[in-house]
C-alpha cells in the first residue's frame, strides 16, 4: 500500500481513499497498524478541523431518522456531512447487525455525505476504538460536521463524550418513568437533550418530556464550560423536519462561545491525553494476547484453577514478566 498518496488522495477529498483508510485503522493487523500510524504521520500536517458532533439515545428513539433528516439539512447549507455510526456487532462474526447505509437511504445518495458504519466489537459503550481515528481522517478529507452514532444509552456510552465536541441525548416522549430510567451520567454528559418524535398526537407528550428534562438539567451542578443556559432540553421532529434549525442554531452557539472562552481547544487536548492513556492500556492488553504472554496467562491460570496460586500471586508474576521484557527492549 502506498501511504503516501493514500494520504494524498484522502487530503484531495476522495471518498473512496477515505473508506479505505478507515478500513486500514480498523484492521487487527499488526502490519496495518504500522502502516495506519504512518499514514496519520503524513496527515498530521493539515489544519482542517470539523466539528464533532456525538449522539446518543434508546433504542427506537430514532436516530437514524434525525441524524439522515439532520444531515441533509447540513448538505443543503453546502456543508459535507460524515456519520460515523456504531453498530451493535455479531458475538459469533464480529460484524454489524444493523446497517446503517440502508436505513439513511437518501443520506447516503448525497455528494456532499459520507456514511460509514462500523461493529462496535464489544468495546466500551458502543464506540470501536478506532472511531476516533475514523473522526481524524474525515477531518484530513475536509468534512465540515462529524456524526458520531452510538448503539443505545447506559453510563459506558459517556464515552463518545471524550471524542465529541458536542454531545446530543435524543430520547422519546414518555413519562416520569422514562426520565427515571436515564442515567445522571449521561445526563451529565449532554450538551442538549433533544426530545425526538414532537409531532401528531406526541407532540403534547414531547413538551412535558421536554419541561420534565429542563427541570432536571437544572438540578444538575453547573459546568466551567458551559453559558448561561446550558445544557438545555428542546424538542424536535425528525419526521416532520420541526426545531432542526434551532437545534443547529444553538449548537452553533454554544460552540462559538467555548471558542471564544478557551474551553473549546482545552477540551481538544484534554481529549487527545484520555486517548493516549487508553491507547496505551489497549495496547498493554493486546499484548498478553501474544505469545509468549499468552502461554504464562494461561499456565498461569491452570495453577490459580487449581490453587497452587493465588489470583494475585499470579497477577504479579505476569506483570513482572512483562517488565523484565521491557528492561530487555529498553
Amino acid at each position: 500500500m502506498d501511504i503516501d498518496d493514500l494520504a494524498r488522495r484522502i487530503l484531495n477529498g476522495e471518498r473512496r481513499a477515505l473508506a479505505r483508510a478507515i478500513t486500514l485503522v480498523e484492521s487487527g493487523r499488526a502490519d496495518h497498524r504500522t502502516d495506519a500510524i504512518t499514514l496519520f504521520d503524513r496527515l498530521k500536517r493539515h489544519d482542517r478541523e470539523a466539528l464533532r458532533i456525538g449522539l446518543s439515545g434508546t433504542p427506537g428513539v430514532g436516530k437514524s431518522t434525525f441524524i439522515e433528516t439532520f444531515g441533509l439539512m447540513l448538505t443543503g447549507q453546502g456543508l459535507k456531512v460524515a456519520v460515523l455510526a456504531v453498530d451493535p456487532s455479531s458475538a459469533r462474526s464480529g460484524g454489524s447487525i444493523l446497517g446503517d447505509k440502508t436505513r439513511m437511504e437518501r443520506l447516503s445518495r448525497d455528494p456532499s455525505a459520507f456514511i460509514r458504519p462500523s461493529p462496535s466489537q464489544s468495546h466500551l459503550g458502543g464506540v470501536a476504538r478506532r472511531t476516533r481515528e475514523a473522526i481524524d481522517l474525515c477531518e484530513a478529507a475536509g468534512f465540515d460536521v462529524v456524526l458520531i452514532e452510538t448503539v443505545g444509552v447506559g453510563q459506558s456510552e459517556t464515552v463518545v463524550a471524550e471524542m465529541s465536541d458536542l454531545f446530543m441525548l435524543l430520547l422519546a416522549p414518555a413519562g416520569g418513568d422514562e426520565l427515571q430510567g436515564v442515567k445522571r451520567g449521561i445526563m451529565e454528559m449532554a450538551d442538549i437533550i433533544l426530545v425526538n418524535k414532537a409531532d401528531g398526537d406526541l407532540k403534547s407528550t414531547a413538551t412535558r418530556t421536554c419541561a420534565d428534562y429542563a427541570g432536571a438539567l437544572r438540578l444538575l451542578r453547573k459546568r466551567p464550560q458551559d453559558p448561561q443556559g446550558f445544557p438545555k432540553a428542546m424538542t424536535v421532529s425528525a419526521l416532520e423536519d420541526l426545531g432542526l434549525q434551532t437545534a443547529w442554531d444553538e449548537m452553533q452557539s454554544l460552540t462559538n462561545w467555548r471558542r471564544e472562552n478557551g474551553h473549546f481547544t482545552a477540551r481538544r487536548a484534554s481529549q487527545a491525553r484520555f486517548w493516549f492513556e487508553a491507547e496505551l492500556k489497549q495496547s498493554l492488553l493486546a499484548r498478553l494476547e501474544r505469545e509468549p504472554m499468552k502461554g504464562l496467562v494461561q499456565s498461569l491460570g491452570h495453577e490459580v484453577e487449581i490453587g497452587a496460586q493465588t489470583p494475585s500471586q499470579a497477577a504479579e508474576a505476569v506483570l513482572a514478566q512483562l517488565e523484565g521484557r521491557a528492561h530487555l527492549v529498553s
